[in-house]
């Protein structure tokens, strides 16, 4: 059968929202793998006499002329140090190139190279989003840090439902006191607030480890606290699927337990496997930044959208420099585009749910 003539995907092209979910998606995934080449500076390029600059306004038209030319932006100039207040000097106009050659970096991870997708000739500084505390670029970190936001919650789920299917398959397809037990445990770790289970657990590692181990940790935490709910929904499923008739003919035929558990079972509960996936993915991404903002998570100079956020706890930043807030508008531009595919999906697989 061709894709086109899938009834699922019939139903799921009609949803408009879950298609544009996805498109939502699909950029930000994008813009997460080619962080190296669009973002204009390196995550933790400091120019420290620039702190809490604000977005720049970037002009397509010229002023005198009124007449269409290549974008530019006048510096800003601070004009009071206590308040951290900046004005634009428009005695200079500052062009925006594209693919202009800057700090290197590797693009993929792999290919070494100094071109970068637009920047602005030193000295100067295009802030699109402002920037922070210390100088650096919002723009540059919040791309830099969708590779940690984005890739947990598919890491994590990926970790916690392999072993919530398993888990639950084998606790259905056994039964008996292999489904009490199991059961048993996923009931203990269900007893315990999830938030707060993943902050005990993260309290338990040392301050100090790398960054690269606190994303794992983090990964493998949020995992854990997730499997259970997901294990004890499939061994349902598999209670009612272990009865039907070719299950029975598989064993008769002499396959194995563990072969119709793979290759049988699971694939059975795949529709809602998927649904799920898509539905769960954005509580890894705000487990994470709840766990970062508080200082567990992700370590400068690394960023996430987390740890961006961190800045926000004080109330005169805040008020004062309301661009900090641009990493909380992409976690929530993320969530909903996941729960939009995640409804759109749930919609086509299911028969008996209907247009309202």
């Amino acid at each position: 059968m061709k894709l086109k003539d899938n009834p699922v995907y019939k139903k799921f092209i009609k949803h408009k929202l879950a298609i544009m979910g996805l498109m939502v998606i699909a950029v930000l995934y994008f813009l997460a793998v080619f962080a190296d080449f669009l973002a204009p500076y390196p995550y933790d390029l400091q120019t420290r006499e620039l702190f809490y600059q604000p977005p720049h306004k970037v002009h397509f038209i010229d002023r005198d002329s009124k007449i269409l030319i290549r974008p530019y932006i006048y510096p800003y100039k601070l004009t009071d140090m206590m308040l951290n207040t900046y004005e634009e000097d428009k005695s200079v106009k500052v062009y925006i190139k594209f693919f202009t050659r800057s700090h290197e970096h590797k693009l993929l991870g792999f290919i070494p190279t100094r071109i970068r997708f637009f920047g602005v000739p030193e000295p100067y500084r295009v802030f699109i989003f402002g920037s922070d505390y210390l100088g650096r670029c919002t723009f540059s970190r919040l791309l830099y840090g969708s590779r940690i936001s984005l890739s947990i919650g598919l890491i994590g789920d990926f970790i916690a439902f392999s072993i919530g299917i398993l888990v639950g398959g084998i606790a259905g397809y056994f039964g008996g006191k292999t489904d009490n037990v199991i059961m048993r445990v996923t009931e203990i770790i269900m007893s315990f607030p999830s938030m707060y289970l993943i902050f005990a657990l993260r309290a338990g590692f040392p301050p100090d480890i790398s960054s690269v181990m606190v994303f794992l940790l983090i990964t493998v935490i949020l995992s854990f606290a997730g499997w259970a709910g997901m294990a004890r929904i499939i061994r349902g499923m598999v209670l009612s699927i272990r009865e039907e008739e070719f299950i029975l003919g598989a064993k008769a035929l002499g396959a194995g337990d563990m072969r119709i558990i793979v290759r049988h079972i699971i694939p059975n509960t795949l529709s809602y496997i998927i649904v799920s996936v898509t539905l769960s993915i954005p509580s890894y991404i705000i487990g994470e930044a709840a766990l970062s903002v508080m200082g567990l998570g992700i370590q400068e100079p690394f960023p996430s959208w987390g740890n961006m956020l961190s800045a926000a706890r004080d109330l005169r930043v805040l008020t004062q420099f309301s661009w900090i807030l641009v990493p909380a508008l992409a976690i929530f531009i993320t969530v909903l585009s996941f729960n939009f595919v995640g409804d759109g999906l749930r919609d086509a697989v299911d028969p008996n749910r209907k247009k309202i």
